[in-house]
């Protein structure tokens, strides 16, 4: 396959056009036009008016594309926006009054999801604060701050100030807010997440809404990012929805397991080979940097890779000095020629892998290159709450899938008993296991409803109980239940500081303690270290 050479990042501004730019305008054009300008606006040019917010901004720092809203007259803006630099473009917008949340909102949100998710390139934000209304100014701030993260700049007296708003909306106040006891209230708006992508993931549960929520983050900066969680959680559900999300989802998203590939090939299936590179290769083979150019790389069990392999991962890797973060260089198999690709690598374990660093079974510098960012995908059994939308949504699922082969296929529902069994469960296995216990379930059941009977058999022939549980510890010689109850206890101190993200005060109240100064207490007792 043809490889294109790495693209640059452009640079988008975004601004209202206020009354004080087309004012400054006027005073740059003939009379006639001024007039009819002023005329519109129901203002007059005072002396020391400058070169207006806009003009003041761009003629100080450079941007590749400029767009500019207004809901003035299209014609007299569109003349504006040629006077401010050619590459800038007018959406024009209907308002109802300049303090018309709703309508500035839509306005707003419309422009900049059109015009990102037209980019052929990966793009920063820029956003100009000082021109228009408050309403407009606090608008620009919401959506900059969660789901368009954006550079902010303000213009004042002829100089130009970066503006800098000291909190995230998604990581910071969201889970917080989700906390609360109106969180009932969030349920129907964010069950179901609308960024592309993130519309597949279940779940209403605190702990899942705060990691789609970083998620979102991460998959709009052009970093690599390594995703963390147990078997079967629903990584590469992840992995695929943060490409689905970024600015690469019009190019290829290739996935490539290290555990389930021969270690002899997994250097051909990663970087391809030339023909008659080893006994059976009969042709030449691109492999899958080459065929995620412009993409993204899935690197699902990375921690299985063997140390020759993360030695040659890390050159991969290593950034160069005259290209972006995301340019590969690499040679096939048996070649001697040099080949660049742009590349987005998105790796996945289920292993504990700074527990391998330390123990010297996978490289550290490996890891901070894998793990420019990290996301932990929380365990079912964290999240009880999820395990009947999860369920629900599987088997309709798998009612549509078997209904297609099946004549007089008689669809499966779950009974209510059924639904509290299900969530009762720890669930080892996670999502797949619970995947794999509703499809056992909806063949062996003959009617329509699913029982608790017809579903305990699936569970038991799914899994056994998982290993060195707490809840199914041998008692006998040796055994404490003093020492068994304080590793309980751990247990749950430790998952609810997890949850909340290290918040005492919210982590109490998860646990029922009356005060943070209890669970502080019992953290310093237990020595509990929930990081």
């Amino acid at each position: 396959m043809g490889l294109h050479m790495a693209t640059t990042t452009k640079t988008l501004l975004f601004s209202w056009i206020g009354d004080a730019d087309l004012l400054a305008w006027s005073s740059e054009i003939d009379s006639a036009n001024a007039e009819q300008v002023q005329a519109l606006l129901g203002k007059q040019v005072r002396p020391g008016t400058g070169a207006g917010p806009i003009k003041t901004l761009t003629g100080q720092l450079k941007f590749d594309d400029i767009h500019l809203l207004s809901d003035k007259s299209p014609e007299l803006v569109k003349q504006f926006a040629q006077w401010i630099a050619p590459n800038s473009q007018v959406h024009p917008v209907q308002l109802s009054s300049p303090v018309d949340y709703v309508g500035i909102f839509e306005a707003t949100d419309a422009v900049l999801g059109r015009v990102t998710a037209s980019a052929s390139v990966p793009c920063s934000i820029a956003i100009h604060l000082s021109p228009g209304t408050p309403a407009m100014t606090a608008v620009w701030v919401l959506l900059g701050k969660s789901k368009y993260p954006a550079t902010f700049y303000q213009t004042y007296r002829g100089k130009v100030l970066p503006t800098t708003i000291p909190f995230d909306l998604l990581v910071d106040y969201i889970p917080r807010v989700l906390h609360d006891s109106d969180r009932l209230l969030q349920d129907d708006r964010t069950e179901r997440p609308t960024q592309d992508g993130f519309g597949s993931i279940i779940g209403r549960s605190n702990s899942i809404r705060a990691t789609i929520g970083r998620a979102k983050r991460i998959a709009i900066r052009d970093v690599g990012v390594i995703i963390l969680g147990e078997s079967g959680v629903g990584k590469d559900v992840f992995a695929r929805a943060i490409h689905a999300a970024s600015s690469r989802r019009k190019h290829p998203f290739v996935a490539i397991n290290c555990a389930a590939i021969p270690r002899e090939l997994l250097e051909s299936e990663l970087f391809g080979h030339s023909k008659g590179a080893f006994t059976g290769a009969h042709s030449e083979r691109s492999g899958a940097f080459e065929e995620a150019d412009n993409g993204t790389l899935f690197l699902d069990e990375v921690g299985e890779c063997e140390p020759s392999m993360q030695a040659k991962l890390l050159r991969v890797l290593q950034p160069t000095t005259d290209e972006t973060t995301t340019t590969r260089t690499f040679r096939r198999v048996g070649d001697s020629r040099e080949r660049r690709s742009n590349v987005r690598v998105i790796a996945a374990t289920n292993r504990d892998l700074q527990a391998d660093v330390a123990a010297g079974r996978f490289r550290e510098d490996l890891y901070y290159r894998l793990a420019v960012m990290t996301l932990q995908i929380p365990s079912l059994r964290s999240r009880p709450a999820d395990v009947q939308l999860i369920a629900e949504h599987i088997l309709e699922r798998v009612n549509n899938d078997f209904a297609k082969t099946e004549p007089g296929y008689v669809r499966k529902r779950l009974s209510a008993l059924s639904k509290q069994f299900l969530s009762e469960q720890s669930w080892p296995g996670n999502v797949r296991q619970l995947q794999n216990v509703l499809v056992q379930s909806a063949v062996m059941t003959e009617g329509a409803m699913i029982n608790p009977r017809d579903i305990a058999p699936a569970i038991s022939a799914a899994s056994g109980p998982p290993p060195n549980s707490i809840l199914t510890a041998q008692i006998g010689d040796g055994f404490s239940l003093t020492t068994h109850l304080e590793k309980i206890q751990r247990h749950f101190l430790s998952e609810a500081m997890q949850q909340t993200g290290g918040r005492k005060s919210a982590a109490a109240k998860l646990l029922g303690y009356s005060s943070y100064q209890t669970l502080a207490a019992q953290l310093e007792r237990l020595k509990v270290d929930w990081r």
